[in-house]
């Protein structure tokens, strides 16, 4: 299936077969194609890229398609790699995390820093915790794949470290 081009995101670059790959929806996943290209909230005079996730009904391209600026879409990878490591050693908890000190780290980005934390408000967080740490675990391979992936294109762009060998 085509992602459409008549839309206000423009698709520059796509992955059209995307529901192929949709972690465990793939091949059956409404998330048809991943694309970046020109936003849809240009302005005349400014142009700015997007990530966007293109859901198909069945019938009709959802509304439920999401579109993020790049930078988001980085915040939100370094999120992941974030919460992945913390729950590496959440074990160490009773109930998975610091009741005391529930923040897990802050993450200097553009002068300020990202608070990551546990989200105590959540008045389901005991239960909420245990079930995402059983998700994690059981998404594992999956993810450890993709972040082998993003590492090794990463360190091919020059950024982190190389190992000589």
């Amino acid at each position: 299936m085509k992602i459409p081009t008549t839309l206000k995101h423009k698709p520059v670059v796509t992955v059209e077969n995307y529901e192929n790959v949709d972690g465990r929806a793939a091949y059956h996943s409404d998330a048809k194609g991943l694309s970046l290209g020109l936003a849809q909230w240009n302005d005349r005079g400014r142009v700015d890229i997007s990530a966007k996730v293109w859901r198909y009904t069945g019938e009709k391209w959802s509304r439920q398609s999401e579109e993020l600026p790049l930078h988001r879409v980085l915040d939100l990878a370094i999120l992941i790699c974030r919460a992945r490591g913390y729950f590496a050693d959440a074990y160490r908890f009773p109930k998975l995390y610091d009741e005391a000190a529930p923040q897990i780290d802050r993450i200097g980005v553009q002068g300020d820093a990202m608070t990551v934390s546990v989200c105590t408000e959540n008045p389901m967080i005991d239960e909420d915790i245990r079930l995402f740490s059983e998700a994690l675990s059981r998404d594992d391979e999956m993810l450890a794949e993709r972040l082998h992936l993003l590492s090794n294109l990463l360190q091919e762009m020059g950024y982190g470290r190389r190992s000589r060998e």
